[in-house]
């Protein structure tokens, strides 16, 4: 059965989730000792999913204000049917090895003609390898009105990875510069991008073209309007309303 839901925060957590102390699953918090769950760079599903499996407690988590405005869905699953379709799965297979015991197996004798013709020949493979290549993306990071670098103060520690890059970097906070090693596909046409702030987050595609690379190098400006950055906040007891 399909269930859906919307997240709700009713007292957001003051607390500063980089002076938390990371952990594989977000950061743990000193303040009220808990562990607080990073949801904020997580897809609908991911998150459907980790409210699905630990509904009926008491989650801490980190969101981006925009995913109070989705909606999600997951499949929920009742136990008593699957004990039902297992009871019912085991009895057709236990009767089944019976009929087939009691069964005696006949033998059948079956002449077929002999080809009077042979072929032979390779059998065609049609093998495609993608070439992964690696490049460089050097460039600025550009608020699109002013064309200047982001508000550091506002905005600070900004950094930036590019499809899902093992390392995010930071980006220069006066010139706006970045310089990235990126693994891409000849046959790619965009790039996904990734920027993330102290309270920050934001993830779009941009267009790629494998022509516009010289010598490895990518020189590609990023160009954001201000309000794509969205906010992240902590959730100091995570709410969940079903439909």
């Amino acid at each position: 059965m399909k269930k859906k839901f919307t997240l709700e925060i009713a007292n957001p957590c003051s607390e500063n989730f980089n002076k938390m102390i990371p952990n594989a699953t977000g950061s743990f918090c000193n303040s009220c000792a808990k562990n607080v769950i990073d949801l904020s760079k997580k897809s609908n599903s991911e998150v459907a999913k980790f409210i699905a499996e630990t509904k009926d407690t008491n989650i801490c988590a980190r969101l981006r204000v925009t995913q109070l405005d989705q909606e999600f869905e997951h499949n929920e699953t009742s136990r008593i049917n699957n004990l039902k379709y297992a009871a019912v799965a085991a009895s057709i297979l236990l009767a089944s090895n019976v009929s087939g015991q009691e069964k005696t197996p006949i033998k059948t004798e079956i002449n077929c003609p002999k080809p009077s013709h042979y072929l032979q020949g390779k059998v065609a493979q049609n093998n495609i390898v993608r070439q992964e290549l690696l490049i460089t993306v050097k460039g600025k990071l550009l608020e699109d009105i002013t064309h200047k670098p982001f508000d550091r103060k506002m905005y600070p520690n900004l950094t930036l990875s590019i499809n899902g890059s093992e390392k995010t970097f930071r980006i220069n906070a006066k010139t706006g510069e970045f310089s990235i090693p990126v693994k891409v596909f000849k046959s790619d046409k965009t790039l996904i991008i990734t920027i993330t702030g102290d309270d920050y987050y934001l993830s779009k595609e941009i267009p790629f073209a494998i022509e516009s690379v010289t010598n490895k190098v990518l020189q590609r400006d990023i160009i954001i309007a201000e309000g794509e950055l969205t906010r992240i906040m902590i959730a100091g007891g995570l709410g969940i309303n079903y439909k």
